[in-house]
C-alpha cells in the first residue's frame, strides 16, 4: 500500500480543515451585525454555500478514501491505538456528514432557500418551524464544536507522532511530502 495519502485526498483534506475553521469564523462574523441587517444576511449566506461546498467535499472525501484506501498505520502502533484512530476517524467523518445535514434541514425549517453562491437554489421541502429549527440549530452548534475539539485533538495526535514518536504518520498527509 502506498506510505503516503493521495494527492486529492491531500488537498481534500486541507480544503475541509480550512472550510470547517471558516465556517466555524463566519458564525461569529455574522454577531456583528444586528438583526434583520443586510450584512448579516449576507454572512448566512456565505456560511451556507460554503457549508455546501463542504458537504460536497466530503462526499468526494469519502468517496476517494473508499476507492484509494488509506496508508498503513505504523507498525510499533498498539492495538488500541490504531483502535482509537479509527474511531477518531469514523467520529470525525459523522460530524463532517451531520454538521452540512444539520445546516441543510436547520435552514428549510427556518423558511429558507438553500442557495449555493447564487448558482442555484433548493427550496424548502418543509414548511418553517421556529422550534424545530432551534432545537436542529442547537444540534448543529454542538456537533460543530465537537468537531473542533476532535479535530483539536487529532492535530494534536499527529504533532505527537510527528515529534516524539518520531514516525511518518503526519508526512502522509502533508501536501508535496513522503513518507520516508
Amino acid at each position: 500500500m502506498n506510505p503516503t495519502y493521495a494527492s486529492s485526498q491531500k488537498a481534500i483534506h486541507w480544503a475541509v480543515f480550512l472550510l470547517v475553521i471558516g465556517l466555524y469564523g463566519l458564525t461569529y462574523v455574522a454577531d456583528v451585525f444586528p438583526r434583520a441587517d443586510p450584512g448579516r444576511a449576507f454572512v448566512w449566506w456565505l456560511h451556507i454555500s460554503f457549508g455546501l461546498l463542504l458537504f460536497a467535499l466530503v462526499v468526494i472525501r469519502i468517496s476517494l478514501r473508499l476507492a484509494l484506501g488509506t496508508p498503513s498505520l505504523p507498525l510499533e502502533m498498539s492495538k488500541l491505538e490504531r483502535l482509537a484512530a479509527r474511531i477518531a476517524h469514523v467520529l470525525l467523518y459523522a460530524l463532517l456528514v451531520a454538521i452540512p445535514v444539520l445546516g441543510i434541514v436547520l435552514t428549510w425549517y427556518r423558511g429558507d432557500v438553500l442557495s449555493f453562491f447564487g448558482l442555484f437554489t433548493i427550496p424548502a421541502p418543509v414548511s418553517a418551524d421556529r422550534a424545530t429549527a432551534g432545537f436542529i440549530r442547537e444540534l448543529h452548534s454542538l456537533c460543530a464544536n465537537l468537531i473542533l475539539i476532535l479535530a483539536g485533538l487529532h492535530a494534536v495526535a499527529a504533532l505527537w507522532h510527528h515529534y516524539v514518536w518520531k514516525d511518518d504518520v503526519l508526512k502522509r498527509m502533508l501536501p508535496g511530502k513522503s513518507a520516508s
